[in-house]
């Protein structure tokens, strides 16, 4: 049994964030949990929040949270917000915000690979 938690529209490049959660792919979420408190990455409380979400989806399935692992922990692209900034002379020059989709997936048992 898997459960999964998604906070779509993230305003974090995907690249900041793959850098955090390649950190606690097939951990235990009790190490998962402490190598995001301490690591100090922007992306880290985002993704925490992600975990704690799936920890408590879990929870109220009533699995036993101390033999869950992250089955799967990765970001996705998500839309690119647009604006421009003016220049000199009248010019315009684009600026582009990325979005991300993190997703986390908890199981119990270790995943195999």
């Amino acid at each position: 049994m898997a459960w999964t938690s998604i906070h779509r529209y993230a305003r974090i490049s995907p690249r900041k964030a793959r850098l955090v959660t390649q950190l606690i792919a097939g951990r235990h979420v009790n190490e998962a949990l402490d190598l995001l408190r301490y690591t100090e990455k922007r992306a880290s409380s985002l993704v925490t929040k992600v975990l704690r979400a799936a920890i408590a989806d879990a929870d109220e399935q009533e699995a036993n949270t101390g033999e869950l692992y992250v089955h799967e922990a990765r970001v996705d692209a998500g839309p690119i917000i647009k604006r421009f900034q003016p220049k000199d002379r009248g010019r315009a020059h684009s600026i582009h915000k990325h979005t991300s989709h993190i997703v986390v997936t908890v199981g119990e048992g270790r995943r195999r690979k």
